[in-house]
């Protein structure tokens, strides 16, 4: 007598690819939504934008590779990356900005790889960093929080400028937008002032950037929920955000008037979106426990050092793809040794 049983797998688990995408964009929603309330509409423009070349490109690389269009189209994964794209692009760019850079973002940031699965990078910070090195004046006109600039643009307005570049009469661009806290921060370092006279600003909140800290607030409790689910773990995270507030805290120990506190550097640019929605990436984060854990930690430590004496305010972009080029051989090392067996040679 024979047993009619299924071919393998015998169990399923709920958290399938586009289950684990549709409820990393559940998680960002708090934090798109407190974006556009405190500064207007432009990055609800950024996310449409990007949204819709995301998928057409999406679209066009798997016709061109002669892959299905629907499966890969509902996965969901194009438009991830289109929303970490839109919101890491300041809300006034030019609509031209955006639709280049989500479209290398997919095509040189995922399919010339091989798709999905495949890429050794973060797509996002693919089209991020190029859009940055690239066009650098337009990746750092930011808006001005709606509390300090005063001038609000409606939806139409904001489309007229994003499209045509008209703003209405009597608005002009300088009246929209500001400087960030860390590239305040590191400008006036150089010309000598010391944190307190800097943090005098009003672009300065209580935690970090006026505003900002309330959008990295609802980042953080995005990234919370999604471990909470199990979408993510809290390696990396916790890895990330623990070994960037260790070397701030002792620079700032050292010298607090020319250090900013870990709470500034926590609530402050992309750390947030970096630890939680970033550097977790699957595909080009390391894979071990203990190896996502040294993932994070350089990811962190990366960040801290290219703030303090790169060239670039905040360095969240670069650190993840300078440890996406090193997880594979984290994970080498770092990956555990099979049941019954010993460590070799190669793995030590």
């Amino acid at each position: 007598m024979y047993l009619k049983t299924p071919s393998s797998p015998h169990t399923h688990g709920a958290n399938g690819l586009s289950v684990v995408m549709l409820r990393v964009v559940y998680a960002l929603i708090p934090a798109i939504a407190a974006y556009a309330w405190l500064f207007g509409w432009g990055v609800i423009i950024n996310l449409l934008l990007a949204t819709v070349t995301a998928l057409a490109t999406e679209a066009i690389m798997l016709r061109l590779r002669h892959r299905p269009l629907s499966p890969f189209l509902k996965d969901g994964s194009a438009l991830v990356t289109a929303l970490l794209l839109g919101i890491a692009i300041p809300p006034l760019a030019p609509w031209w900005l955006i639709v280049i850079g989500a479209a290398f973002a997919l095509v040189f940031g995922k399919h010339l790889y091989g798709g999905l699965g495949f890429n050794p990078f973060n797509p996002a910070m693919v089209g991020y960093v190029m859009l940055l090195i690239s066009f650098p004046r337009e990746m750092t006109t930011w808006a001005a929080p709606l509390s300090l600039s005063g001038q609000t643009l409606s939806f139409s307005q904001n489309l007229g400028w994003v499209f045509s570049g008209t703003l209405p009469a009597g608005v002009t661009l300088d009246s929209l937008t500001s400087a960030t806290v860390l590239d305040t921060l590191k400008t006036q370092l150089k010309l000598g002032q010391d944190i307190n006279q800097i943090s005098a600003s009003p672009i300065f909140g209580a935690m970090g950037g006026t505003g900002w800290q309330w959008i990295n607030l609802a980042i953080l409790g995005g990234g919370v929920w999604l471990i909470y689910k199990k979408i993510i773990s809290w390696h990396i995270p916790v890895a990330m955000l623990g070994s960037l507030a260790l070397i701030s805290l002792i620079f700032f120990v050292i010298a607090p008037e020319h250090h900013a506190s870990p709470l500034f550097h926590l609530m402050s640019g992309g750390a947030m979106l970096g630890a939680f929605f970033i550097a977790t990436d699957p595909v080009s984060g390391a894979t071990s426990l203990k190896g996502r854990l040294w993932f994070g930690a350089g990811v962190g430590i990366l960040t801290y050092i290219i703030r303090s004496w790169g060239g670039y305010p905040d360095a969240v972009a670069f650190a993840v793809l300078l440890m996406n080029m090193v997880a594979p051989t984290i994970d080498h090392y770092t990956k555990p040794v099979v049941f019954g067996h010993r460590k070799g040679p190669d793995d030590r």
